[in-house]
């Protein structure tokens, strides 16, 4: 992944959530594979909408040249990671309607962190590094 100081919605950057980066590795003699996930939030614009979103970010690459730091989360988010299917959206705000979780208590945490960054856009929201891209 790279990672940009400036934001732009045509990047389909993320902001990671680093305490959240895991993942396992497996090593063969020339090279590494991995496999693992991180919490993200990100900028979406749809029909001249621009939507916040929450979900999951799965982290993987078939061949790394070698092992990475599992406990530096920044080690890993700096490798060359495969990202084609992007986030799995877990919730989205678009400042009028919400679409995601059905349970009261997750729809009220995702509104919590969604209203103000989509209100504040395209600013990070405490807690999440970025911006992150594939």
């Amino acid at each position: 992944m790279i990672r940009e100081d400036k934001f732009l919605i045509s990047r389909k950057s993320f902001a990671i959530d680093l305490d959240t980066v895991t993942g396992s590795q497996a090593g063969g003699i020339d090279h590494v594979t991995f496999s693992g996930q991180a919490n993200a939030v990100w900028y979406r614009r749809q029909n001249g909408v621009t939507r916040a979103c929450i979900g999951t970010l799965k982290l993987w690459s078939h061949y790394l040249p070698q092992r990475l730091n599992l406990d530096d989360p920044r080690d890993i988010l700096a490798a060359d990671l495969d990202g084609r299917y992007g986030g799995d959206c877990d919730g989205r705000w678009d400042g009028e309607r919400y679409w995601g979780a059905q349970k009261p208590e997750v729809i009220e945490q995702h509104l919590e962190l969604l209203r103000p960054m989509l209100a504040n856009y395209p600013a990070i929201p405490a807690g999440y590094d970025g911006w992150w891209r594939f």
